[in-house]
C-alpha cells in the first residue's frame, strides 16, 4: 500500500487514554483509520492492499489529531522498525499538542 505523505494534511494518534499532549517517542499516522484501529490496542493487526483494516483490539479507542504545524525530519521521522509500508507510521521527536476528534 502507498501512503503519499502530504504536509497540509492531518495527522492522528490513536490511544485508548484519554492524553492532552503525545509524548516524544510516539506514533502517529495520516492514515485515520489505522489510528482509530491502534486506538483500541489490538495484539494482532494486518492490512490489505486496498486499505481495509483487520485487528483484534476490544478497548475503548479515543482517536486524537496533531493539534500544531510539523515538519517531517525534525519533529516527527518515519519509524525505522515498522513492520508496515514506507510512510504509515512515523514517531515524534518531541511532545505534541493533542485535539480530541472522537470516541471510539
Amino acid at each position: 500500500m502507498i501512503i503519499n505523505i502530504k504536509n497540509d494534511r492531518e495527522w492522528y494518534h490513536g490511544s485508548n487514554l484519554e492524553i492532552d499532549v503525545l509524548r516524544a517517542g510516539s506514533t502517529i499516522t495520516q492514515w485515520k483509520e489505522l489510528a482509530e484501529t491502534f486506538s483500541h490496542k489490538p495484539t494482532q493487526l494486518s492490512y490489505e492492499a486496498n486499505g481495509n483494516i483487520t485487528h483484534n483490539g476490544k478497548e475503548r479507542g479515543y482517536l486524537y489529531r496533531i493539534d500544531e504545524n510539523l515538519v517531517i525530519g525534525k519533529d516527527i521521522y518515519q519509524h525505522p522498525r515498522t513492520t508496515m509500508d514506507t510512510n504509515v507510521e512515523f514517531l515524534t521527536r518531541r511532545p505534541l499538542k493533542l485535539k480530541l476528534i472522537s470516541i471510539l
